[in-house]
């Protein structure tokens, strides 16, 4: 069964080239120009993965993200968000809420779709260990759970599956186009920031465990289980 992708595009002829595209792909395409229309959207049918313009009637794409985020039944549906040049301000507070990525006005129709399956392979694909216990810190892939000194801490599925990748592999340097490369499924320098913000946004959420994820300037991050003191900023 085609997988569903629901676009959320209040521009005729932008989404008219996405859904011909995706279709084209082999994907089961719904759409929406507006925010409350894509909300409704995604309550009748919970798509695998959404595609969301930021400037849209009703509703802006995010405050579309941030509800959608805030919902348990909805928290885990990737975002890949639409956004022109001038919108970076914006872009980066919709990594912060939770959206996967973005990609940016003029794009390739072609580049869209192949961000969409990179999201959609990397989210089948098979997984290793079960669980990571680090003192305060515990991870529990099978229930994508994360919980610190017990209390549990709700991450997207991007922000889990970057948590898990970096605890899996304690003490090694990974750079940014490896991160991007193993963890969001594909290369791009121009993308990089998306880790830095997913970075930043894990260290908030795991507050105080969020240290054992270092920076090492200039290079990428390294988790580090044996570190104390407060979580390190960029």
């Amino acid at each position: 069964m085609a997988e569903t992708v629901l676009v959320v595009e209040d521009e005729a002829d932008i989404l008219q080239v996405l859904q011909y595209n995706l279709e084209a792909s082999g994907y089961h395409v719904i759409t929406a120009t507006d925010g409350p229309t894509a909300l409704e959207a995604v309550r009748i049918r919970k798509p695998s993965i959404i595609l969301l313009d930021l400037l849209l009637p009703g509703y802006s794409g995010l405050e579309i993200c941030r509800r959608l985020k805030g919902r348990e039944e909805t928290a885990r549906i990737p975002i890949l968000m639409l956004t022109a040049k001038a919108e970076e301000s914006d872009r980066l507070v919709g990594l912060e809420l939770g959206a996967d990525d973005y990609v940016t006005k003029p794009f390739s129709p072609r580049e869209v779709t192949l961000r969409v399956e990179a999201i959609l392979r990397r989210l089948r694909q098979p997984e290793s260990a079960e669980s990571l216990v680090f003192s305060d810190l515990e991870l529990d892939r099978s229930a994508g759970a994360v919980k610190v000194s017990g209390r549990m801490v709700n991450l997207t599925v991007t922000e889990f599956r970057l948590l898990f990748y970096l605890a899996e592999r304690p003490g090694r340097l990974l750079s940014r186009d490896l991160l991007l490369s193993e963890v969001w499924g594909y290369d791009g320098e121009v993308t990089s920031r998306t880790v830095d913000t997913h970075i930043k946004r894990l260290r908030q959420k795991l507050d105080p465990a969020g240290r054992y994820i270092e920076t090492v300037r200039g290079m990428g991050y390294r988790f580090n289980p044996e570190r104390n003191g407060s979580p390190q900023e960029d």
